[in-house]
């Protein structure tokens, strides 16, 4: 069974484009659903998360803003929270590739955020980048409740550059043209896949 990595700058529309995937009968394992499973109440990270940054958890429940504040300010601090849940999202990821496999599918898509920033892209047989213009992306992300314009500058400063994700992508889906044209860009590259890996 294939792995094929799904990424994207913040606000370039991938969630969308994973969604088109799986509409269409691709299994697609999202890190940041699983995250936030882990990070639910009663989620196994919770206690951990606890232990290590006392504070953030009130009643069962993680203070994500608070969480967030900590580690986007300090690295040693990422680490700690990066040592307590990459380990967990691996063996969800290597349950949901057992299953995929037993189900008889020929690829998978895994949807990851930093899968350039992680050196994710090497353990993937093909890379689907997800792309729109930067100013197309700049309105998109502005508009999200919350988000500034210092805040948005900070989030790109950590990611990989768009150019340099299309310069390492197999397949580049374009989401400014339009809902109709990135699905049939999904079905062009499904297509292409089973005519590579299919059984």
């Amino acid at each position: 069974m294939k792995v094929i990595g799904l990424t994207g700058s913040i606000g370039m529309g991938k969630s969308e484009t994973a969604g088109m995937f799986r509409e269409l009968g691709v299994p697609v394992f999202d890190a940041d659903a699983v995250v936030h499973k882990l990070q639910a109440p009663g989620g196994l990270a919770i206690p951990v998360i606890e232990l290590a940054f006392p504070g953030v958890i009130e009643a069962g429940v993680l203070d994500r803003q608070k969480l967030g504040a900590i580690v986007f300010a300090d690295t040693d601090a990422k680490k700690r929270l990066e040592a307590i849940m990459h380990p967990m999202v691996a063996k969800e990821r290597t349950l949901f590739f057992a299953s995929a496999e037993k189900a008889g599918a020929p690829f998978v898509v895994v949807d990851v955020p930093l899968l350039f920033e992680t050196g994710g892209n090497a353990a993937c047989d093909k890379v689907i980048v997800v792309s729109a213009p930067a100013a197309v992306q700049r309105s998109r992300v502005l508009a999200r409740l919350g988000m500034t314009t210092e805040k948005f500058e900070q989030i790109l400063s950590k990611q990989t550059p768009d150019a340099d994700k299309r310069a390492g992508a197999d397949y580049i889906i374009e989401t400014d043209k339009g809902f109709e044209h990135a699905r049939a860009r999904v079905q062009e590259i499904i297509d292409d896949l089973m005519g590579q890996y299919g059984r």
